[in-house]
């Protein structure tokens, strides 16, 4: 029998995968419970600095410390699939998830927190590869379109509407309660798991990587902690940063070295040789710059500078994560019916479009146009997302599929690590240069601040004027600092589409053309 039969008779069917509705759903939800936490708390953080008597600074840790956990640990999801069974890691990885959840509630203090969310990150870190290697298994790559945009809604939407069910979680209930949601979904998952889904062979031979993997956690752990540290000292005038720099670089370039001469290193070299993979893993990087660090960004300026109280805030994040909903919903059926490529290069447009619009937004924006623009361009995301997972997997060897999801994943949270943090530190430098620049023009001589309305109430020579000025400069200062950052992230989304010409569109079959290959197929089985 020919290889390309084999191949065939291996594709997943109705019958071959039984229950795979309730596979679907599980799969969907252990996704989005994953990808909700790494935003969920974004609006809750002020309310929890108060009761963890935290700084605005030792605050972010809540967050970085979950993505960077959730790092680390994905690299090696793909050996303990195989080791373990992908049924029973998703298991004991779902159960450790909901646990860390419920501590994250009950803390009482930062370090506390911060080691519950490290420990959440950690068993989280398997539940979004684990749950696209096992979407891309139970459905045949015509089917694989709307399957990856099911999938998807978990991965785009969770992150988009986070903050929206943390705000309304928070106002209504307590800030817990954005870590106590995760319970009964928690429960459901894996009971659908336990009893709906097959489990994959296992290789109890199979020996762990030690060195690779120590050595990938060193280089993502130090480089989190210098981009979260890096601007409270001073970046490379600190010796704590060129240390941490150095460790970082040092830990790539051994993971990379290792990985390429080791006989069994835990990500397989050979998927690397996959030009949709990789272009793939760098246009994932690239959205988790912007999807994360968007999200990380837009709360703050609606609470902080718009006046929106926390519940209202969260509501106008909604309508982005509608738009994704819509959008993978019809580009998941078009994915089968034109080239992916053509799909992505829509969904970027819109997103550099919605970003330049968003780079001259100020507080004064209508809520009209704020919801239009985030409509826009939560449809560009999920137009992109969707084509982007069957595209990058089009060509990857099956058996490799778990290691490639794993390694997806990763690029995925590492960009959105590394966006938050570079996002964060340039608006807070950015408010400090542009306040420096606008007090500048504030002095004695000023003829705007000599007579009038302006004289009584912001004079250098009264007792409250200067205070007053000062807020205003800092808040002109904040508006062009959050500007600057959205246009960054727009030059970021344009050379994504370079990407698509590395790319190439999966061949799937017509019906029509079905037929005629299996029936050359039983004709070769014959000769054979």
């Amino acid at each position: 029998m020919s290889a390309q039969t084999t191949a065939e008779a291996s594709k997943p069917t109705e019958e071959t995968v039984p229950f795979r509705g309730i596979v679907t759903l599980c799969t969907m939800l252990a996704t989005l419970m994953q990808a909700l936490d790494s935003t969920i708390a974004n609006v809750a953080l002020p309310y929890m600095q108060g009761t963890l008597a935290a700084t605005s600074d030792q605050i972010t840790w809540v967050l970085t410390s979950y993505i960077v956990a959730a790092a680390i640990m994905t690299a090696p999801v793909g050996w303990m699939a195989q080791r373990f069974g992908r049924k029973r890691l998703f298991i004991i990885c779902i159960v450790g998830f909901t646990g860390a959840s419920v501590l994250c509630g009950l803390a009482t203090s930062l370090s506390q927190m911060v080691a519950y969310r490290v420990l959440q990150g950690l068993f989280g870190a398997a539940l979004v590869p684990l749950s696209q290697a096992t979407m891309l298994d139970i459905y045949p790559l015509e089917k694989r379109g709307s399957a990856m945009a099911l999938w998807g809604m978990g991965v785009m939407v969770g992150p988009i509407l986070g903050p929206t069910l943390g705000g309304y979680l928070t106002d209504v209930f307590d800030w817990r309660y954005v870590f106590f949601v995760n319970v009964p979904f928690g429960i459901l998952v894996t009971v659908g798991i336990a009893l709906c889904m097959q489990e994959s062979d296992r290789k109890s031979e199979l020996k762990f990587d030690w060195i690779g993997f120590a050595a990938l956690g060193m280089a993502v752990g130090a480089l989190q902690l210098l981009l979260d540290r890096g601007e409270q000292v001073n970046w490379f005038e600190s010796s704590e940063i060129i240390i941490e720099a150095i460790l970082s670089g040092t830990g790539f370039y051994l993971f990379i070295v290792h990985m390429l001469t080791a006989k069994k290193p835990f990500i397989p070299p050979h998927i690397f040789k996959d030009a949709n993979f990789v272009a793939g893993l760098f246009m994932i990087f690239a959205l988790g710059m912007i999807l994360l660090a968007s999200a990380a960004l837009l709360a703050p300026y609606l609470q902080t500078l718009g006046g929106y109280p926390v519940e209202q805030a969260g509501l106008l994040m909604a309508p982005r994560g509608m738009g994704t909903m819509l959008a993978m919903s019809i580009a998941g059926r078009l994915t089968a019916r034109f080239d992916p490529r053509i799909l992505i290069a829509f969904g970027i447009s819109l997103l550099i479009v919605t970003l330049w619009e968003m780079s001259y937004w100020t507080p004064d924006v209508s809520r009209q146009t704020m919801i239009s623009v985030t409509v826009v361009q939560g449809f560009g995301l999920g137009f992109v997302f969707t084509p982007m997972s069957v595209i990058t997997f089009a060509t990857l060897d099956p058996k490799a599929r778990t290691d490639g999801a794993a390694m997806f994943s990763l690029t995925r949270n590492m960009g959105s690590a590394i966006g938050i943090s570079i996002m964060q530190f340039l608006l807070a430098r950015n408010v400090q240069i542009m306040h420096s620049t606008i007090s500048e023009h504030v002095t004695p001589f000023n003829r705007a601040l000599q007579t009038g309305a302006p004289a009584a109430y912001w004079g250098i020579d009264t007792a409250y004027g200067p205070q007053l000025l000062n807020n205003i400069i800092n808040r002109q200062a904040s508006i062009i600092a959050y500007a600057n950052d959205f246009r960054l992230m727009m030059f970021i989304a344009i050379p994504t589409l370079l990407l698509l010409f590395f790319m190439k569109p999966p061949q799937i079959r017509t019906k029509r053309s079905e037929v005629k290959v299996k029936s050359d197929e039983q004709q070769h089985t014959i000769m054979d």
